[in-house]
């Protein structure tokens, strides 16, 4: 199968979750035999920061605008088995257009941020990727969040399938590693900022920081703003590359897990991180959202925080509990949210999606 991505970036892990899970799906699906076409607009920021640039059995197309690959795209849509567009896309509606023109792929938008997506819908904001249209152009639309999203696209963005592809994790780069003293600390937290997850991170990191001045703490990302509430125990560092991901998240005794706001209201939706720490086997602390026992059991496979006290009461407890319940985790990710598991979910939805209707559905289309 050969599959066209439109999508936000790959080749830099700065500032977004995207690449690191576009990066597993792609090596797996070319261990499948299957082939990647992904075009990324080349934005200073992620040039700056480009940690990738090899795509497997596949080909990375970096462009300065639109108009400069409109005919490149036309030539891959042409002989391609599914287009993919994906949320955040600086060009998404342009690249809709042109599959729209493509005799060929089957039309898929997968929306890696789909509870951030309604929540902007409902405000009456624009949201450049979605377009007057919604998701009626698309054969299928993939969501990274499942329960009530799903329907939710269907009902206010007019998708006329909709299937769950959740995170995932590639265990060739996150696995158990040795602690490295630089990241070494009793409870680390690894995101880029985002204001709708500044609360929930106050109240079972910061609080906890200036409860236990003790412990030490720590952060990676990127866009952190200088009012951030930085206290003398807890660290930062700036950017952790995806390849030092295991060390900072092996390093430390827990690691948190924080769950964008939309996406906590919504549920169904496990961020990436939460699979990479699993597959590192790290001791997981998790704020809690509807669904969370779908993907890991809350006591056994990661620990809850709903508040302070409940990050204060992970810290205590002794190593060999925190070691069983990361262990549990890893086997766990292994089992079931590997991106091998999601590239092959996602070529059984394509194909399924490709299938022709029975003839006794178009009859009845017909009718109607």
């Amino acid at each position: 199968m050969k599959i066209v991505v439109f999508g936000l970036a790959i080749s830099s892990s700065w500032g977004n979750g995207h690449a690191t899970l576009w990066r597993g799906l792609c090596k797996s699906l070319a261990r499948l035999g299957h082939q990647v076409t992904f075009f990324e607009r080349d934005q200073p920021w992620y040039a700056n920061a480009r940690d990738w640039t090899t795509m497997p059995d596949g080909a990375l197309v970096l462009y300065p605008s639109w108009g400069a690959i409109r005919h490149r795209a036309a030539a891959e849509l042409a002989d391609a088995d599914a287009a993919i567009v994906t949320s955040y896309c600086p060009d998404a509606l342009d690249a809709r257009a042109q599959m729209l023109d493509a005799a060929r792929p089957l039309r898929v938008f997968y929306d890696l941020d789909a509870p951030v997506t309604l929540e902007r819908v409902a405000a009456g904001d624009d949201v450049p990727y979605v377009g007057e249209r919604g998701f009626a152009d698309y054969d299928v639309v993939l969501s990274y969040a499942g329960g009530p999203v799903l329907q939710a696209l269907r009902d206010v963005l007019g998708a006329r399938r909709v299937e769950p592809l959740y995170g995932h994790v590639d265990p060739d780069v996150h696995r158990p590693v040795a602690v490295e003293a630089r990241y070494r600390a009793d409870l680390s937290w690894l995101g880029t900022w985002a204001a709708d997850r500044q609360q929930a991170l106050e109240g079972i990191f910061v609080r906890p920081a200036q409860q236990r001045p003790e412990a030490k703490f720590l952060i990676g990302g990127a866009q952190y703003p200088a009012d951030f509430p930085w206290g003398r125990n807890v660290h930062f560092v700036a950017h952790v590359p995806p390849h030092e991901h295991a060390a900072f998240l092996c390093s430390s005794r827990l690691t948190l897990n924080v769950t964008r706001a939309p996406m906590v209201r919504s549920g169904w939706c496990p961020s990436g991180r939460l699979f990479e720490a699993g597959a590192c086997g790290a001791t997981v602390l998790t704020d809690d959202w509807p669904g969370l026992s779908q993907f890991y059991q809350p006591g056994s496979e990661v620990l809850l925080a709903r508040d302070a006290a409940d990050t204060v009461a992970a810290l205590d407890l002794d190593d060999a509990t925190l070691r069983r319940i990361g262990a549990a985790a890893r086997e766990r990710t292994l089992d079931e949210h590997t991106s091998s598991h999601r590239a092959r979910t996602l070529v059984a939805l394509l194909e399924q999606s490709a299938q022709p209707a029975p003839q006794a559905q178009l009859a009845e289309m017909e009718d109607a």
